[in-house]
């Protein structure tokens, strides 16, 4: 589908979700250009900015491609302002290829904020020492607060939280107004930028 239209825009986007970095390589490759991964600020039709090394540094990337992939870090733009004057096309859906299928899926539901999205998170680290120690700390404070639950790869890899709620290089990416880090050691993608 979207390789169908790409070749008529100069700039294709995605959002850097999970969904959105499984695509845009593959859209890029198809296309035979390179892809920009998780700008944060455009500077020109050509130039963006996007973090390196966990958000510590900043580099300019400029692309002398005819088509520009590109991935966008959506906590690093406001949202959109109503109105303007941006022309609106419906296109039509493509035919199925028949190479994948749609077998279901299962949505978890929480009265929790959805991470990437919230203003306050409180995350563990492998510290906590036990799942059970994990909900028992953490899980009253993030109510509490109104937080949303985050863990750190260790954490995760050591079966005290569930993979979704990864946070840093190997996880989700947060920009969150309060960020409460127990038990994580410290870790450069878990401190402020």
């Amino acid at each position: 589908m979207v390789l169908g239209v790409a070749k008529n825009y100069s700039h294709v986007l995605f959002p850097a979700t999970a969904s959105g970095k499984n695509v845009a390589p593959r859209v890029a490759a198809k296309l035979d250009v390179g892809q920009i991964s998780d700008i944060t600020k455009v500077i020109a039709a050509d130039t963006f900015e996007r973090p390196i090394y966990a958000g510590n540094a900043i580099a300019m990337v400029q692309s002398a491609d005819a088509i520009k992939v590109i991935t966008v870090r959506t906590t690093g733009f406001d949202a959109a302002g109503q109105g303007g004057s941006a022309a609106v096309e419906t296109v039509a859906a493509a035919a199925d290829s028949g190479k994948s299928s749609f077998v279901g899926n299962e949505i978890a539901k929480s009265e929790r904020p959805e991470l990437t999205a919230a203003k306050i998170i409180v995350s563990g680290g492998r510290a906590m020492g036990s799942s059970e120690k994990f909900n028992e700390v953490l899980t009253p404070l993030a109510d509490k607060l109104g937080a949303a639950l985050g863990a750190s790869r260790a954490a995760v890899d050591a079966g005290y939280a569930p993979n979704d709620w990864q946070v840093g290089q190997t996880g989700k990416i947060v920009a969150p107004q309060l960020y409460v880090a127990c038990g994580i050691s410290g870790a450069i993608q878990h401190r402020p930028a």
